[in-house]
């Protein structure tokens, strides 16, 4: 049988088959001796072939049908391993929010190099703008300017009192989309504010902190009643890059992407090296320092930038 993973709960996995069926299946052993360096061999969004368990409703996941692409994060208490966010994704939403919590620039730009890195479009969604103040929506104003530029679409919205609700709804349409973002910024009231009477589980932000509090656990497929299908996924708070090496990391920053072959060297790190073009866009302000700071964070190998 084939089917589709629609939620992942760690072991178990369900899938939805083509007879409209969901099961709960499990993996078939090889999977785990395959050279698949993640913590989850399968994930929300693939594709497989199962059999159906003797005098049981379960079945066992045989195959993995190869992927469009996927998003990838290093596992942080276990460097060697990555663990897959979801795959097979025709784009996805960032969601962001400027406080309680506070999404960084440097956590933006890990997220984005990652989705460059897969070809996967992802635009940025602004949540919380009912909290703005004056100077919030100068700041606001500031973090589109610098995305827009590059070519990221960048959007303002508000779960909570509904604002331009109808314009997110319009992006998903008959789209597989992925939402990913801090715990706290506001995922499950908007998935709530799009798929009224879903009522998914909404947590407040710890005050003591400034973190929110997960309140999604794995990461699961929803339906969406106007076409396509929407994964939410826990809130990630650390971003750590996945698989690509220090020498093809410009290649993920689109703005630098378009000055490699201007360097002096073809070897160029964009580091400290004479007749750089990257860093001279960077001192006549073409790229965004912020940008140029995201990419030496990655590139010296630390693993968060705050």
């Amino acid at each position: 049988m084939q089917g589709l993973v629609i939620k992942s709960t760690g072991s178990w996995y369900q899938v939805y088959a083509e007879n409209g069926k969901t099961y709960d299946c499990r993996i078939k052993g090889k999977f785990r001796i395959q050279g698949i360096q993640t913590t989850n061999p399968i994930a929300v969004g693939d594709k497989v072939g199962f059999e159906l368990e003797p005098n049981a409703e379960t079945g066992v996941i045989d195959k993995l049908q190869d992927r469009k692409n996927y998003i990838i994060r290093k596992s942080i208490n276990l460097s060697k391993q990555a663990q897959i966010i979801a795959a097979n994704l025709d784009q996805a939403f960032l969601i962001v929010t400027l406080a309680s919590p506070r999404t960084s620039l440097g956590f933006i730009d890990r997220f984005l190099v990652t989705s460059e890195a897969y070809s996967i479009p992802t635009s940025l969604i602004f949540n919380k703008l009912d909290l703005f103040s004056q100077q919030g929506l100068e700041i606001l104003a500031e973090y589109k300017a610098i995305y827009e530029k590059i070519g990221y679409p960048c959007y303002e919205v508000s779960a909570l009192k509904g604002t331009n609700i109808d314009q997110i709804e319009a992006l998903l349409k008959n789209q597989t989309t992925l939402f990913s973002g801090h715990s706290g910024v506001g995922k499950s009231s908007l998935i709530n504010a799009l798929l009224p009477g879903y009522e998914i589980k909404t947590g407040e932000v710890s005050e003591w902190s400034d973190k929110g509090q997960h309140t999604t656990t794995f990461a699961e497929m929803h339906t969406l009643p106007f076409g396509g299908y929407l994964i939410d996924t826990p809130g990630i708070r650390e971003l750590g890059i996945f698989d690509i090496k220090p020498e093809e990391l410009s290649h993920y920053f689109v703005e630098m992407r378009d000055r490699l072959n201007q360097c002096r060297f073809n070897n160029c790190r964009h580091v400290n090296e004479p007749g750089c073009a990257v860093i001279k866009a960077v001192e006549e302000g073409e790229i965004e320092v912020s940008r140029y700071e995201s990419y030496l964070s990655i590139f010296h190998g630390n693993d968060t930038r705050a």
